[in-house]
């Protein structure tokens, strides 16, 4: 019997780094399965993704033990991840559904690798949809007079149902500098890209009304600078002067499912390595 293993590491650049791991894991017998790397000649910095099995006889804390010295000798940061171990998810929606019904639909049809353990929304517009897929919903409505506590709440639910990812699939409320911190690189946000002056409600019956010609998403983590955190996905779509609103609505929505479960996975499947305020993605 085989376990499949996931390390991710980022350290400072310098000879010898691959040559040592795959040193390591021909000495405990490892296969590796892919590997993908990149030096950032800018920062300096060495990334590195590595899925290998290893005899199951060898456990976690044997491989954890067996990399120590070496994550001390090249400066490392590293993680070790079980690679079949679907990461749980906690979805916060608001009153658009597009992105939740898209998530909810991929991992119950098992193309996104994820066991979604609860849905959270300051509405009851979408409850019917979670619980006919079996996922409990919580509603939890917010003032501002209310929203410190509502965020407790949240917390409270993330800790309970042991979430390893809160994903904002258009929760249309501004979270609490606390609030971040607590869910610091284990938040998701998807939000309209590429229409910066179209801020607020009905960001594309404004861009309909300017007549752009591109619109787009963006998915990224979540940081207490609204909508400034890491950046881990973008798609765009052409439009054209014939286009309503609605259809643009359309496209938008479109566009921001499909961002939003791509950030998710590459998330989930441990792809993604922070460079300073960049993203390091390994497809």
């Amino acid at each position: 019997m085989q376990n499949d293993y996931i390390l991710t590491v980022s350290c400072p650049d310098r000879t010898g780094i691959v040559h040592a791991i795959s040193g390591l894991l021909l000495e405990m017998d490892g296969n590796i399965i892919d590997s993908q790397q990149y030096g950032d000649e800018e920062t300096q910095r060495f990334f590195l993704r590595v899925h290998f099995s290893l005899d199951s006889a060898i456990s976690p804390d044997d491989i954890h033990l067996k990399f120590i010295p070496l994550g001390e000798k090249f400066n490392m940061t590293w993680k070790l991840h079980d690679a079949k171990r679907k990461a749980r998810v906690l979805i916060m929606v608001s009153k658009q559904g597009h992105c939740l019904n898209d998530l909810l639909f991929r991992a119950n049809s098992g193309s996104l690798p994820i066991e979604i353990v609860a849905v959270v929304s300051n509405h009851r517009d979408y409850e019917r949809l979670a619980t006919g897929y079996g996922i409990p919903f919580h509603y939890l409505p917010v003032t501002p007079d209310t929203k410190a506590e509502q965020e407790k709440q949240v917390l409270a639910l993330v800790e309970n149902h042991k979430a390893d990812v809160v994903v904002l699939a258009r929760y249309m409320q501004i979270l609490s500098d606390q609030f971040c911190s607590a869910l610091e690189g284990r938040a998701i946000n998807i939000h309209h890209s590429f229409l910066p002056s179209f801020k607020g409600a009905r960001p594309y019956h404004q861009a309909h009304a300017r007549g752009v010609k591109i619109i787009g998403a963006t998915a990224h983590y979540v940081t207490a600078d609204l909508d400034e955190g890491p950046i881990i996905a973008q798609d765009i779509e052409q439009v054209d002067h014939a286009m309503s609103a609605n259809e643009l609505t359309r496209v938008g929505s479109d566009i921001e499912s499909l961002v939003l479960s791509r950030a998710v996975k590459y998330h989930v499947e441990h792809r993604i390595l922070l460079n300073n305020h960049r993203t390091v993605i390994f497809r």
